[in-house]
């Protein structure tokens, strides 16, 4: 398991917004965003559901694992998406435990930590 993913009952364009939402009181920002479904009409001129990726952030605890792990850069940020698939709407995001271990530098345990369980929080919130 690499992600922690949940259905929600909103639409798509109202997950997308509480996602937004919920990452800010979590203290994370929003570094990228992927339209998915425009960039796969664009490039390859293929029909796809809503998708989007969320690049998110958390200076602080970013700050903490670059410190750690100068080379942890090539893992960050922490995406979250939101999609629709049999039309329903899905919340996933990495699971930074899972993606951080692989590191095995064993100061990233706790940041990790801490980062999945406000990713998760995020989810949650969202998924309610």
């Amino acid at each position: 398991m690499y992600n922690y993913k949940k259905p929600v009952t909103l639409s798509y364009a109202d997950a997308v917004t509480k996602v937004k939402d919920e990452l800010k009181k979590e203290g994370f920002g929003v570094l990228t965003e992927i339209d998915v479904r425009q960039t796969l009409k664009t490039k390859l001129d293929v029909d796809f559901d809503d998708y989007i990726i969320l690049g998110a952030c958390n200076p602080p605890l970013a700050y903490q694992a670059l410190t750690a792990e100068r080379d942890i850069g090539v893992l960050l940020p922490c995406n979250v998406v939101v999609y629709v698939q049999g039309g329903k709407t899905f919340i996933s995001a990495v699971l930074p435990t899972v993606q951080l271990g692989k590191v095995g530098n064993p100061k990233l345990l706790p940041i990790a930590e801490q980062v999945e369980s406000k990713l998760k929080k995020v989810v949650d919130a969202a998924a309610r």
